[in-house]
């Protein structure tokens, strides 16, 4: 059986689900095939319930560090009440069916199901031939990335999404990769009183961030007792009912009653027949131009395109894709000020390029830094004030190109370097603009007087 519709979005994670709605909206005749739950990843497991566990854990972290202030505070760790509060508010705020009413109510049409690419305009779900007349997008996102690991492979290890549904602590865990997802969920499980061990590859935490944010990561995880082995990589997975082994190959092993693997997220493209449409289906991503087109009345936005697993990039491409399938107005994809936040205590906030990135590209680079405890602000907020700025200018142009917002609000502070890279604010503009005192965002002042004067300024 076949059915014409103008537009067919496969897959209704953030991105698609803001594609199908707006496309609705707007006239289209739309239909959105999802074959698990609708909003993907961000609001049942990461963005929203994973910051809800942090929150509680740093509320714990703020109570022990009373003692830092003035006087004392004994603060008992209690996961049962979190759990259930991150459970029940998730499901009461946000749950599938919510997520598909609210698009049917645009004027949508769900199907629920695997949708698969047959031909260029052409997709299959079920026993159903879609022909879109408009265009097809593809936001199916990603998946964990499960290493090839001896033994790994049949054990009950967990991803990012059995840590945050647990109901019980561990009395120990084992966490595979130093990336955001691992930092973050390692921290906030250290905090409740669990045995964290973390297991990095690289040379360093956050290997994809600026040194200094590694470095302050490290001390940050270390402090809550976090052990963390870097330059290490896991050879082989014992699990014998009791506890995970994970034999390391310096030599060592490492035990733990649970083992969280958060090594990365991967595409399928396989499944999803690309190659009926010319796509390579053993890619990684789906290669999409500056206006999220990938082929022939095809577009793609979110994980799949390789452009930044973050909810921010998905709407963002949303948009882009939105207007071009509209014939619509605007500016094209443009990932120069991509602003990413960990959210470990203290955030590591940051947008556009490294200094590494930077320098490789060929830019005379300046620098200029600050530690946030030497702000007023730092100095106010004493214990947990660990942070710094980090400006990275292009001084042929006198612009920013990246910076690096560390500290207790370090992603709020990150919203005004965000603009001054995305604007591309001239730095002398910024020498003199009004800091309001006393913020941790005052302290981009004194980061940008250590740059010095770019000569584009």
């Amino acid at each position: 059986m076949s059915e014409q519709v103008d537009v067919v979005v496969i897959g209704l994670g953030v991105g698609g689900e803001e594609v199908a709605g707006r496309l609705a909206e707007a006239g289209l005749s739309v239909v959105g095939i999802e074959d698990r739950l609708v909003g993907g990843e961000c609001p049942y497991w990461g963005c929203i319930p994973s910051k809800m566990m942090i929150r509680a854990a740093n509320l714990l972290a703020e109570g022990r560090r009373v003692d830092g202030m003035a006087g004392s505070a004994q603060v008992s760790p209690d996961w049962a009440p979190v759990a259930r509060r991150i459970r029940d508010e998730a499901t009461d705020n946000w749950n599938d069916q919510v997520a598909v009413d609210r698009f049917t109510g645009k004027g949508g049409r769900f199907v629920r199901g695997r949708g698969r690419l047959v031909a260029p305009g052409r997709v299959a779900v079920g026993d159903v031939e879609l022909h879109a007349a408009n265009a097809v997008v593809v936001a199916t996102g990603t998946q964990p990335a499960i290493p090839p690991i001896d033994g790994l492979a049949g054990t009950p290890y967990w991803t990012n999404r059995e840590a945050i549904e647990a109901e019980t602590l561990p009395a120990s865990l084992l966490v595979l990769g130093g990336g955001a997802i691992g930092l973050e969920l390692a921290q906030a499980y250290a905090r409740f009183g669990v045995a964290v061990t973390i297991v990095e590859a690289n040379q360093r935490v956050l290997a994809m961030e600026e040194p200094e944010s590694s470095a302050l990561a490290y001390e940050a995880l270390s402090r809550d007792k976090v052990s963390i082995h870097i330059g290490a990589r896991a050879t082989k997975v014992v699990h014998d009912g009791g506890k995970f082994t994970v034999a390391l190959d310096d030599g060592r092993d490492v035990t733990g009653e649970k083992l969280l693997v958060a090594t990365g997220r991967r595409t399928n493209l396989g499944v999803l027949g690309v190659d009926s449409v010319g796509l390579d289906p053993k890619a990684k991503t789906i290669e999409v131009d500056d206006r999220m087109r990938a082929g022939e009345r095809l577009w793609a936005v979110g994980d799949v395109t390789g452009k930044g697993a973050f909810t921010h990039i998905a709407m963002y491409q949303a948009g882009v894709a939105v207007r071009d399938i509209l014939g619509e107005d605007g500016p094209p994809a443009d990932y120069r000020a991509l602003p990413r936040v960990t959210f470990t205590d203290p955030e590591i906030g940051a947008v556009g390029l490294t200094e590494e990135q930077a320098r490789a590209r060929g830019l005379n680079v300046r620098v200029g830094t600050t530690q946030i405890p030497s702000s007023s602000r730092g100095w106010i907020h004493k214990v947990g004030n660990d942070g710094f700025i980090k400006l990275i200018a292009d001084a042929d142009r006198g612009v920013l190109v990246g910076a690096t917002s560390a500290g207790p609000t370090g992603g709020e502070v990150l919203a005004g370097l965000a603009v001054a890279v995305h604007g591309e604010v001239p730095v002398d503009r910024l020498r003199h603009m009004i800091y309001a005192y006393p913020t941790f965002h005052r302290a981009i002042e004194a980061a940008i007087a250590d740059l010095g004067h770019p000569t584009g300024s």
